[in-house]
């Protein structure tokens, strides 16, 4: 039996588009019949996810992005449900047109250290991952940047390893990186009628899903929810 996984070390296809409302609507109703939906979607369907990006005064992140960087790198903390009770800090790498995937575990604790400049205990830590971010934060000058908000409904397939996601409610905290704060104010940066639409798979996408994804109107530009919620930085 094929396993499910976002970490593949082969690297990934990763297509993103905007659709509409309705056009989610019908695409969702025509998956449901055919994947399965994310064993951590909430009693809705959906569940909240909030990360807190990093970045450098230049914009070296959202510049590499918005211009289209063959190989390029982009750190973030991650939380669900605006809990503490998994954190996990990733890296999201392009090479060419793959896309490959790192994590490790941290406390909350460790990412309050990062976020006031604590940062000398990183350069010996046991987790690669916190290493590379000690050496990008050294080097780069990068930190915490903001923190953005988003409600994901999640829907997989086995074969060929796929994941389709609607992302809705996209929201940003205007570089207020204190993403433990339950009530941290957030702005609204994607239209109420519009849903971030992501395809992600390994070498193949099955002939099923592809077929379920035709007629969709979509959007051609990649949208990155870190690039929305700095529209207004």
């Amino acid at each position: 039996m094929p396993i499910h996984t976002s970490f593949n070390p082969n690297g990934r296809q990763e297509l993103k588009y905007g659709i509409t409302y309705i056009d989610y609507m019908l695409l969702k109703n025509r998956l449901k019949y055919v994947m399965s939906l994310d064993t951590h979607s909430g009693p809705t369907g959906k569940y909240l996810i909030r990360s807190c990006y990093f970045d450098n005064f230049e914009n070296k992140v959202m510049n590499e992005k918005k211009e289209g960087y063959l190989t390029r790198d982009k750190y973030r903390v991650r939380i669900y449900g605006k809990s503490d009770g998994i954190i996990n800090l990733e890296r999201k790498s392009k090479r060419n047109n793959l896309t490959f995937k790192s994590k490790c575990n941290m406390t909350r604790s460790e990412f309050e250290k990062i976020r006031i400049g604590d940062i000398q205990w990183m350069e010996k830590d046991n987790r690669p991952l916190i290493c590379d971010l000690y050496s990008e934060m050294t080097r780069n000058l990068i930190k915490p940047m903001a923190v953005v908000d988003y409600e994901r409904e999640a829907y997989v397939y086995l074969y060929g390893n796929v994941r389709v996601t609607f992302d809705s409610k996209v929201q940003t905290s205007i570089r207020n990186t204190d993403m433990f704060n339950k009530h941290l104010p957030m702005v609204d940066v994607l239209d109420p009628t519009e849903v971030i639409l992501e395809v992600k798979f390994d070498e193949y996408l099955p002939d099923v899903v592809k077929m379920m994804l035709q007629g969709i109107h979509t959007k051609h530009e990649a949208y990155s929810k870190y690039q929305l919620s700095r529209m207004y930085i």
